[in-house]
């Protein structure tokens, strides 16, 4: 274990979702991990009123949640499970309906605020040996040295080394610009608005969503009865609908719902982020290694985005574990690659998969509205085929990290 007290292991830039999930998940280790967040733990904290941005948690990232001890702290404020999936087209009459029991689980996932997520994660990794939480403190600029060690500046003047440095800093990573690491990828011209709102009926415990020429609209259920709304739609149409008044951004949006649950009787504050795809073209350097939104960003559309990036945080840390079990350099690039082969195929199929139903489901050319209604009728009727994507997206199936796993 390093004992200067500026020299660490490993430094994980961005205490977000992903970045916390890693520090928890090598917190037992012998390793010394700085964990660098912007934003005061106070403000950070869970208020009275819903956050705006909220996240659909697999199965596998609630393994993961647990596994790392962080599980407790979020249901202790708020959980949301969901049991059923309804998706339908608003082009015809294709539908689909995933139903946990048909596939022997007791449910599909949580919607979880995204302020619940991060805040029971960072209180978790400030409790744990191997973690030092500097909070406030943000990445100002990194520089690699002469032994691929790499040199931190934060905000406040103080300059940090590392054998291994983590970009979980998000779409914008100032970790992968000081690497030269490129990306590729489009805007796709929308923009999603988010609001919490309530409707006359129950929303069942169901996550429902729409396909309108424009982009999907989700209705997603929360613990208060309530449902977070992610409304993907052109730029033009976001900022109408948020400048129009409660009630008739209320009548647009059961429009837009087909007033599936009735009347929206109540509307909290609305914001809108722009939407677009991502995707570095390396993962790893020596000494260096990206995770989350740093490296990929995927459509909203199935909310696979988060889930993603808790995979990248459990894989690189059974890596990095592994690596250290045998005494290999955390930051040798051979070490690195082993993440980056194991999680770049699996991102690259999501991001092109969501990709792909984005483009089928706003297509509006004949026969394209007939065959994807088809599509989803006929999958719909073949259970083993439904019941497979339903899993796969529940993280039951797949590749996954000794985190995310059942435990047998």
């Amino acid at each position: 274990m390093n004992d200067n007290r500026n020299d660490y292991d490993l430094i994980i830039a961005g205490g977000g979702m992903v970045g916390s999930a890693l520090a928890c998940a090598l917190g037992q280790s012998e390793l010394r991990v700085a964990l660098l967040e912007g934003v005061p733990l106070e403000r950070a904290r869970p208020t009275d009123e819903l956050d705006l941005r909220v996240s659909a948690i697999s199965r596998a990232s609630q393994r993961i949640f647990a596994a790392v001890g962080a599980w407790d702290g979020m249901t202790a404020w708020r959980t949301s499970p969901f049991r059923d999936m309804r998706v339908w087209d608003s082009a015809g009459f294709g539908q689909i309906h995933f139903d946990s029991a048909a596939i022997g689980e007791p449910l599909l996932g949580w919607i979880i605020e995204n302020r619940v997520i991060q805040f029971a994660l960072l209180e978790r990794a400030s409790q744990l040996p191997a973690v030092e939480l500097l909070c406030p403190a943000a990445l100002e600029s990194a520089c690699v040295l002469d032994d691929n060690r790499w040199r931190v500046q934060l905000d406040d003047g103080r300059e940090l080394t590392a054998r291994l440095l983590v970009g979980a800093d998000g779409a914008q990573s100032k970790v992968r610009q000081s690497a030269g690491i490129g990306t590729g990828g489009w805007s796709y011209d929308q923009k999603g608005l988010v609001a919490n709102v309530r409707t006359a009926e129950p929303h069942q415990a169901t996550a429902w969503q729409r396909f309108l020429p424009t982009g999907p609209l989700a209705f997603l259920p929360l613990h208060d009865g309530r449902c977070s709304i992610v409304w993907s739609t052109t730029p033009e149409q976001a900022d109408f609908l948020l400048a129009l008044d409660d009630y008739d951004f209320g009548q647009a949006l059961g429009d837009a719902f087909e007033w599936r649950l009735g009347p929206i009787v109540q509307i909290g504050q609305r914001g809108a982020f722009p939407l677009r795809l991502q995707h570095t073209h390396q993962y790893v350097k020596p000494g260096l290694a990206l995770i989350g939104d740093a490296a990929h960003v995927v459509h909203p559309l199935a909310g696979q985005g988060v889930n993603l990036g808790l995979l990248d945080a459990a894989t690189l840390a059974e890596v990095v574990l592994d690596a250290v079990a045998v005494g290999q350099d955390i930051g040798s690039l051979k070490v690195l690659r082993r993440y980056e082969r194991w999680r770049k195929g699996d991102n690259l199929l999501m991001l092109g998969v969501m990709d792909g139903f984005k483009r089928l489901f706003g297509a509006s050319l004949p026969p394209l509205p007939l065959l994807r209604n088809l599509g989803l009728a006929l999958t719909d009727a073949a259970g083993p085929l439904k019941n497979l994507i339903a899993r796969r997206a529940m993280g039951l199936e797949g590749d996954l990290p000794r985190l995310a796993r059942a435990v047998l």
